[in-house]
C-alpha cells in the first residue's frame, strides 16, 4: 500500500476549499490546503460577496438619506462621497471576516495551510513553493476569474473588474458598465447611489437574463428611476481610452441600427468569469478539462475518481453557497466514503440590488425550456401593510406549482427577498405542502405575510367559489349577500 504524505490534498483556499479542509481535519484526516494566494478566503471574501455586499450597504444608507421626504422628513443636502473612507469601511470587514480564515484557524482544526502556486506532477504528487508533496485523494477547488469580453481594443483600456473595484480611491463622475447580470448590477447601483452617472450595456434583450422577463423589467424601472441608463439588446464593439477616459462604441445586437460612443471616466466589465484550470498541470494528472472548466460526476469526482473538483472550477452554478455544498459532496465522498450525490436541481440565489431579486427552482423561462405545466400564484407587495409602512411597495412573489399542486420553484423580486426566499427554500427541499404554509400563522405586520398570501390563494378559488356557497347555504340555511355594491371596488378596478 502506497504511504502518502496527507489524507487529502487540496488546490485552492476559498469557500469550497475551506470547506474542505475543515471538515477533513475535523474527520482526522491528515489535511493539506494549498492558497496561491498570499490570504485564505478566496474571491468571495476579498472580491465578491464580503466586499460588494458592504458597498451595497454603504450606497444603499446614501439612497435612503435622498429619500427623506417620502417619509415625512425634511429633505437633506448631501454632500460628495468620499471614496477612500467607503473603501476603507470594505477593508475593515474584510479584515474581521479574516480572522475567520486564517491558517492559524485550520492549524487549530488540524489541518496544515502553505501559500504558493501549485501544479501537479502526477495524480498523486503536487509541487509547491519548490517541494513536492502527495496525497491520496486531491480537490480542486482554484476558482474561477473575470472574463474579458470579445471587444476591440478592450485589451489596451484599463478598464475595473471585480477584482480591483475594491481598491479604488476616486468616484468617478461617469461609469460605464459593460454587462447586464447580478455583479454588473449590483456594482452599477451602487455607484449610481453614491454619485456616479451610470449607463449599463447588455447584450440580452433584458438584465438578469436568467430570470423571468417580467420580474427582470421591475428591476430595470427601479434602476432607471434613480437615474440610470440601461441599454439592452446592445453589442459594445470597441473600446478606447486610458486612466482618465473612456469610449465604448456600442450598436444595436440585432444588427441594422445606428453606432453610438459612450463617454466615461471609467469602464466597468461584468460579461462573466472563466474557471481557472491553467497551470495546475491537470494533463500530467490526467485530470480532463477544457476552457469551461473540470467537468464532474454527481459526487464531484472527476474522471479519476481520487481526484474532486468543486466550486467555480466546474463551470457549475458560479456562487459561494454552492461552492460550499459541493465541497461538502467532496468531503462525504473522498473522507467519509458515502457515495452522497450533488442535487443541483433545486439550487437558490439572490441578486442583491434594490430591490432584491432571489430565485429558487423552476421560474416560468426555465419551466417552459422543461416542457413542464405549472400555474403561477402571484401577489404584489403594494397588497402587504409592511411593505406600504416601510415605502417598499415594489415587487411581488411568483409562486410556481405543477399540476398536482406541488411547489416547483418561487421568485421574489421585492425588500428583503433573498431573506423571504428561505421560506421557499425549505417548502421546495423538504416537499411541504402549499397547505402547510396557507395554514401556518405569520406574524403580523412582516412583509414575510406575502408568503402565506400567495400560498393561501391556491385554495381561494375553490374555498369561496359559488359551489361552496351553495353547498354552504343548504346545509346551513345561510342568508347570502348582506350588501350589494353599486361601484366597483377599489380591489376589482386595480385586478
Amino acid at each position: 500500500m502506497t504511504d502518502y504524505d496527507y489524507d487529502l490534498g487540496i488546490l485552492g483556499g476559498g469557500a469550497a476549499g475551506l470547506t474542505v479542509a475543515a471538515g477533513a481535519a475535523q474527520f482526522g484526516a491528515k489535511t493539506l490546503l494549498i492558497e496561491r494566494e498570499e490570504k485564505l478566503g478566496g474571491d468571495c471574501l476579498h472580491y465578491g460577496c464580503v466586499p460588494s455586499k458592504t458597498l451595497i450597504r454603504t450606497a444603499s444608507v446614501w439612497a435612503q438619506a435622498r429619500r427623506s421626504r417620502e417619509f415625512g422628513l425634511p429633505e437633506v443636502e448631501l454632500p460628495p462621497v468620499d471614496l477612500k473612507a467607503v473603501m476603507d469601511r470594505v477593508r475593515a470587514v474584510i479584515a474581521r471576516i479574516q480572522e475567520h480564515d486564517s491558517p492559524e484557524r485550520f492549524c487549530n482544526l488540524g489541518a496544515e495551510t502553505r501559500f504558493g502556486p501549485a501544479r501537479f506532477l502526477d495524480d498523486h504528487t503536487v509541487e509547491v513553493d519548490g517541494s513536492r508533496v502527495s496525497a491520496k485523494s486531491w480537490v480542486i477547488a482554484t476558482g474561477s476569474r473575470p472574463a474579458a469580453p470579445p471587444v476591440e481594443g478592450i485589451e489596451a483600456v484599463p478598464y475595473w473588474t471585480n477584482e480591483t473595484l475594491f481598491a479604488q480611491t476616486r468616484l468617478p463622475d461617469r461609469l460605464l458598465v459593460l454587462g447586464g447580470g447580478a455583479i454588473g448590477l449590483e456594482m452599477a447601483q451602487a455607484f449610481q447611489r453614491l454619485g456616479s452617472k451610470v449607463i449599463l450595456v447588455e447584450f440580452l434583450d433584458q438584465i438578469l437574463p436568467p430570470e423571468d422577463a417580467d420580474v427582470a423589467e421591475i428591476l430595470k424601472e427601479r434602476l432607471q428611476s434613480e437615474g440610470m441608463e440601461i441599454l439592452t439588446g446592445t453589442r459594445a464593439v470597441q473600446a478606447e481610452g486610458n486612466a482618465e477616459s473612456v469610449r465604448l462604441s456600442v450598436e444595436p445586437a440585432a444588427g441594422g441600427g445606428e453606432r453610438r460612443v459612450l463617454e466615461g471616466d471609467v469602464l466597468l466589465v461584468a460579461t462573466g468569469r472563466k474557471p481557472n484550470v491553467e497551470g495546475l498541470g491537470l494533463e500530467a494528472a490526467g485530470v480532463e478539462f477544457s476552457a469551461k472548466g473540470i467537468p464532474t460526476d454527481a459526487r464531484m469526482r472527476t474522471n479519476l475518481h481520487h481526484i474532486y473538483a468543486c466550486g467555480d472550477v466546474t463551470g457549475k452554478f458560479q456562487f459561494t453557497h454552492m461552492a460550499g455544498y459541493a465541497g461538502g459532496v467532496a468531503l462525504t465522498n473522498a473522507i467519509l466514503h458515502l457515495p452522497r450525490k450533488a442535487d443541483f436541481s433545486k439550487v437558490p440565489w439572490c441578486t442583491y440590488t434594490d430591490p432584491e431579486v432571489a430565485s429558487v427552482g423552476f421560474n416560468e423561462k426555465r419551466a417552459r425550456q422543461e416542457k413542464i405545466e405549472y400555474r403561477v400564484l402571484e401577489e404584489k407587495f403594494a397588497d402587504n401593510d409592511r411593505a406600504l409602512a416601510e415605502n417598499e411597495a415594489g415587487g411581488k412573489i411568483k409562486v410556481l406549482v405543477d399540476g398536482k399542486g406541488k411547489v416547483i420553484g418561487c421568485q421574489i423580486v421585492g425588500a428583503h427577498a433573498g431573506e423571504l426566499i428561505h421560506e421557499w427554500i425549505a417548502v421546495i427541499s423538504g416537499g411541504v405542502k402549499l397547505s402547510t404554509i396557507a395554514g401556518a400563522i405569520h406574524v403580523y405586520p412582516t412583509l414575510a405575510e406575502i408568503s402565506k398570501r400567495a400560498a393561501g390563494s391556491y385554495f381561494s378559488d375553490k374555498l369561496f367559489s359559488d359551489r361552496t356557497k351553495s353547498v354552504l347555504k343548504f346545509l346551513f340555511h345561510l342568508k347570502g349577500r348582506a350588501c350589494t355594491p353599486t361601484e366597483p371596488s377599489a380591489e376589482a378596478k386595480h385586478g
